[in-house]
């Protein structure tokens, strides 16, 4: 069984409320090759990539694309389908403990802008995919990353 599919049991068994979310997997090419855009979670510092609630009226690729401008002043190409999925169980305060399911889709970037509405509360940096892939703690993600492979026009 793998990580995504423990979790998500671990989750069933537990009777957790699930709530869906949508990710940029920010990338570019530097010298031939791809890299990828992790930013810093607000409160940890952690690193992961942009990521959020669905936004009414877009869809889940267009949200995911939404996220990335607001956490990580990214703007580009975000493909319409999904390249993955990864969760976890987050403890909300006051709410309690609860899993998240994630569409993950590649957003190809065109632009990197130094002002954009979280940049006073993320740090952001490009990592190889491997590289990205240790960075990240949520095991899904790290699979997802590590086996990026897009292939430069």
């Amino acid at each position: 069984m793998d990580i995504e599919r423990t979790i998500q049991a671990s989750a069933k068994v537990a009777n957790l409320p699930v709530f869906e979310q949508s990710a940029a997997l920010c990338y570019r090419f530097a010298k031939g090759k791809p890299e990828i855009l992790l930013i810093t979670t607000r409160r940890s510092g952690k690193w992961i990539i942009p990521k959020g609630w669905p936004t009414k009226g877009l869809t889940s690729g267009q949200s995911a694309a939404l996220e990335a401008w607001e956490e990580a002043g990214v703007s580009g190409m975000c493909a319409n389908a999904p390249l993955g999925q990864f969760s976890y169980v987050k403890t909300r305060s006051g709410v309690g403990p609860a899993q998240f399911v994630v569409d993950v889709f590649p957003l190809h970037v065109r632009r990197l802008s130094a002002k954009y509405p979280e940049n006073d509360v993320r740090r952001r940096k490009w990592y190889s995919p491997k590289k990205a892939s240790h960075r990240v703690i949520l095991p899904g993600l790290a699979v997802l990353l590590q086996g990026f492979a897009p292939k430069l026009n």
